[in-house]
């Protein structure tokens, strides 16, 4: 088992492309790529794995039924899986404790520790609300490694 530090450094060295898996209804799994890091949870603070997905996607959708969640980052011969609960943050996801301003601090912050840069923060809220984004926190129960 490894920690959450040596995932960091496996989401770094994989350029913060990872695979995210989710469950649907009929219990099998759904994978898609997703661009993440690490971040304080904005209401706990705990360290989570983080990383944001549009209000209409199937990812969404299936972690509002069932919030468990597996991400693997893959940089070279080696391989790092977070398992854990996913608390979703966002405009169709409101969360108590964090308001509109928490939540586009929220978004971008994820966005930063997933590696993103942006030139003008206006814009992006803009397409964020648009796109009705949400933050998905994968809180960690194991953290597995090779």
């Amino acid at each position: 088992m490894t920690t959450l530090e040596g995932a960091a450094a496996a989401i770094d060295r994989a350029g913060h492309l990872g695979v995210v898996s989710t469950t649907r209804a009929d219990g099998s799994v759904q994978s898609t790529v997703v661009t993440a890091g690490i971040i304080a949870h904005p209401v706990s603070g705990a360290q989570t794995v983080a990383f944001t997905s549009a209000g209409t996607s199937a990812k969404l959708r299936f972690l509002r039924r069932r919030p468990q969640a597996t991400i693997v980052f893959q940089p070279d011969f080696h391989w790092t899986a977070v398992e854990g609960t996913a608390d979703l943050v966002g405009y169709d996801d409101p969360r108590e404790g964090v308001d509109a301003a928490a939540l586009r601090r929220l978004l971008r912050d994820v966005f930063t520790a997933a590696g993103g840069t942006h030139e003008d923060w206006d814009a992006y809220d803009r397409a964020m609300a648009e796109e009705r984004r949400s933050a998905v926190l994968i809180r960690p129960t194991r953290i597995l490694g090779m």
